[in-house]
C-alpha cells in the first residue's frame, strides 16, 4: 500500500458562471468526505448566492482580490491573505473586480452541494 497520493488529473467541476474548479482531493476525486482541497479561479464579475455551509472553509488567495460578505460584513483579501470561514456561517463570496481571482479551496469536511445550503 502507498502511503503518498499524487494528484496529477483533479476533478473539472461543471460550471454555468464561468468559475474554473478544480478538485484535487475530495468526494468528487478520491471519494474523501472528510475534506477537499480546490484551485479555482473566479472571473471578473462572478458571484454567488448567500450561503450557510456546514462545513469550514480555508481560502487562500494566490492572485486577484476576493470579497467575502460574512453576517454583514463586506472583507476583501488580496493575494498572500487567507480566511477560515466557520461552518454554519452566512457568507457570500464574490469577485466585484476587474481582474480573476485565483485561490485554493480547503474544506472540511469535503464540500458537498448537500452541506452548502446556498439561497435560492
Amino acid at each position: 500500500m502507498k502511503t503518498y497520493s499524487v494528484q496529477k488529473a483533479p476533478f473539472i467541476v461543471p460550471t454555468t458562471d464561468g468559475k474554473v474548479i478544480q478538485e484535487h482531493f475530495g468526494l468528487a476525486t478520491d471519494h474523501n468526505k472528510d475534506i477537499s482541497i480546490a484551485h479555482m479561479i473566479a472571473p471578473p464579475g462572478w458571484s454567488e448566492p448567500f450561503q450557510t455551509p456546514a462545513f469550514d472553509e480555508y481560502t487562500f488567495i494566490i492572485k486577484g482580490k476576493k470579497q467575502f460578505i460574512i453576517d454583514g460584513e463586506s472583507i476583501i483579501l488580496s493575494a498572500g491573505e487567507s480566511i477560515k470561514v466557520h461552518k454554519n456561517t452566512k457568507v457570500q463570496y464574490s469577485n466585484p473586480f476587474d481582474e480573476s481571482c485565483e485561490y485554493i479551496a480547503i474544506c472540511t469536511p469535503a464540500f458537498s452541494m448537500e452541506l452548502v445550503n446556498r439561497e435560492s
